[in-house]
C-alpha cells in the first residue's frame, strides 16, 4: 500500500524500488491523495500500463495522512501488507526478508533492519536514530533476530519508539482489525502497533537491512514539534495509554506511559531552536510538556 502526497521525484524513486524487488509476488496499490502536479496523470497511466502489478487510485478529495492510511487499509486484499512511505526506498531484498518473518503464523508485525538516508539519499545516523537503536537493543539484546511480545514490548516502545513505520510489515488480519486510530497524525503508527500488541500480537525483529528510511530535516513531524502540536498529541496519547495499560494490569507499561521520558527529552532538546526562531507559543507548549507533573 502506497499512500501518496508529496515530492514527485522521491515518489518515483520509491515506486521503482518496489518494482525492483527480488520477490516479485506482490501488488503495489498507489492511493494518491490529490497531489497537485500536472505531470502525474501521464506518469501513473504509463506506470499501470507498463506493470500489471500496479493499481492506482486517486482520492476525489484530500483525506490527509490519517484518512489516506485508513483508506489504504480498506483496500488491502492480501495476507501481508506494508504501508510504505512515498519518499522511502525498499532495497531489493525487502519483500523476501519480511516474508520470512511471517512463516511463523503467530507473527503479526515484522520490523526489519533499516538504514537512514537524508533528503539527498545519503546514508547517515543522526542522534535520534542512535537512541532508537539503543532502545531496540535494550529489548532484544545483541541477537540478530528475535520474537517479542506483551507488556515488555509495550513498555519498551513507550519508553522510546524505535519502530520505523514505513518499513514495518503487518499481517493484514491484525491491521484490518485495529486500523489506524482516528485523530492521530504523529503517533498513529505507534498507536496501531500497541493496539495489536495489547491484543496478543507478536513481533518479529531482524537485523537484516533491507529498507532505507528517509529522515527530512524539515519533515511534517519536525514542524509540528517546533510549534508544540506534536507534544499536545503525544500527551493525549500517553494519557490514553496509562488508562488502557492499567486496565490490562500492565503496571510497568502504564508507568512508562505516565513518565514518557524520551518524549520529554525530545521536547527539551528543541527548546533552543524554538527560542532562536522566536516561536513563543511553541516555547510555552514545549516547556509545559517537559515539566508536566
Amino acid at each position: 500500500m502506497f499512500p501518496y502526497y508529496g515530492d514527485v521525484a522521491m515518489m518515483k524513486a520509491a515506486v521503482e524500488s518496489v518494482l525492483a524487488q527480488t520477490d516479485t509476488d506482490f501488488t503495489l496499490t498507489i492511493v494518491d491523495d490529490g497531489y497537485p502536479d500536472e505531470s502525474l496523470p501521464a506518469y501513473f497511466d504509463e506506470l499501470t500500463s507498463r506493470d500489471s502489478r500496479v493499481v492506482y487510485h486517486r482520492n476525489e478529495t484530500n483525506l490527509g495522512a490519517n484518512g489516506n492510511y485508513r483508506k489504504c487499509v480498506g483496500l488491502i486484499q492480501h495476507e501481508i501488507a506494508v504501508v510504505m512511505g512515498a519518499d522511502d526506498i525498499m532495497k531489493p531484498n525487502y519483500l523476501e526478508t519480511v516474508r520470512r518473518g511471517f512463516e511463523d503464523p503467530s507473527i503479526d508485525i515484522v520490523q526489519p533492519g533499516i538504514e537512514v538516508i537524508d533528503e539527498h539519499g545519503r546514508v547517515y545516523l543522526p542522534l535520534v536514530d542512535r537512541i532508537k537503536a539503543g532502545m531496540r537493543r535494550a529489548l532484544v539484546g545483541r541477537s540478530s533476530q528475535a520474537v517479542v511480545e506483551g507488556e515488555p514490548l509495550a513498555a519498551n516502545l513507550i519508553d522510546g519508539n524505535w519502530l520505523y513505520f514505513p518499513s514495518v510489515a503487518w499481517r493484514s488480519s491484525a491491521l484490518k482489525k485495529h486500523n489506524f486510530r482516528q485523530g492521530y497524525d504523529v503517533v498513529q503508527d505507534l498507536a496501531l502497533a500497541l493496539d495489536i500488541i495489547m491484543d496478543g500480537g507478536r513481533m518479529f525483529v531482524t537485523d537484516t537491512v533491507c529498507f532505507q528510511y528517509r529522515r527530512h530535516r524539515e519533515s511534517d513531524s519536525s514542524v509540528r514539534a517546533l510549534d508544540g502540536r506534536r507534544f499536545v498529541e503525544e500527551r493525549r496519547f500517553f494519557d490514553e495509554k496509562v488508562r488502557e495499560f492499567t486496565a490490562l494490569g500492565w503496571t510497568s507499561a502504564a508507568r512508562a506511559a505516565r513518565i514518557h521520558v524520551t518524549s520529554r527529552l525530545n521536547a527539551a532538546s528543541l527548546l533552543p531552536k524554538v527560542v532562536s526562531k522566536k516561536m513563543w507559543p511553541g516555547l510555552r507548549a514545549l516547556a509545559g510538556h517537559v515539566v508536566r507533573p
